[in-house]
C-alpha cells in the first residue's frame, strides 16, 4: 500500500477511535483519560521534514479539536510533540546509519527500551502541555500532576497494547529518493 494512503487511513482511524470509542468510555476516575490519537504523529516516518511534521501535527490536533469543541488545545499539544519528535529520535537512534536502517519508529525497529523512552517522552510532553493549558483555568497543582501521570500511564498502556496487537512490518530506508 502506498505510504501516503496508509498514513491517511491511520489518521482517520486514530481520530475516529479517539472520538467515538475512547471519549465514550465511562469514566474510570476523574484523573484517568485514555488518549491515543497522537500516536499517529509518533508513527510517522523518520524521513518526513520538520515543516510537514508540524503541519501534520497541527492538522491532527485541529481535527480532534473539531470533534471535542476545544479551541486549539489539542492542536497546540500536537504541534509541540511534532516539534520535539526529531530531537528525541536523534537522541535515541544510532548515528551510524549502517546500524539503523528503518523508515518508521516501532518497537521492532528501535528496540523496546528506546521505543518506550520515545513514547514516554512524547506522551508526557503531550499530556503535560495539554493538561497545563486546561489547568490554567481552574485547578489544584497536585491534581494537575496526578492527572498528567495517570493519563500518560494509561496512554502508554494503550500504545504498547496497539504495538503488540497490531505489529507493523519493518520498512527499510533505501538510498533512492
Amino acid at each position: 500500500m502506498n505510504r501516503v494512503l496508509r498514513n491517511i487511513i491511520r489518521f482517520v482511524f486514530f481520530i475516529l477511535l479517539q472520538v467515538y470509542i475512547l471519549d465514550n468510555v465511562p469514566a474510570l476516575h476523574r484523573f484517568i483519560i485514555p488518549v491515543i490519537y497522537f500516536l499517529f504523529i509518533l508513527w510517522l516516518p523518520f524521513s518526513i521534514s520538520r515543516f510537514w511534521l508540524l503541519v501534520i501535527g497541527f492538522l491532527t490536533g485541529l481535527s480532534y479539536d473539531y470533534f471535542t469543541v476545544t479551541p486549539g488545545l489539542h492542536a497546540a499539544a500536537c504541534v509541540l510533540i511534532a516539534y520535539f519528535r526529531p530531537f528525541i529520535v536523534n537522541i535515541l537512534i544510532p548515528k551510524d546509519t549502517s546500524e539503523f536502517n528503518y523508515s518508521e519508529p516501532s518497537a521492532k525497529a528501535m528496540g523496546w527500551a528506546p521505543y518506550a523512552v520515545y513514547v514516554f517522552a512524547l506522551s508526557l510532553l503531550h499530556h503535560g502541555y495539554l493538561l497545563l493549558l486546561e489547568w490554567l483555568e481552574v485547578g489544584n497543582f497536585l491534581d494537575f500532576l496526578v492527572k498528567v501521570v495517570s493519563t500518560t500511564a494509561i496512554s502508554m498502556l494503550l500504545i504498547f497494547t496497539a504495538e503488540i496487537l497490531f505489529p507493523r512490518r519493518l520498512k527499510y530506508r533505501t538510498n533512492t529518493a
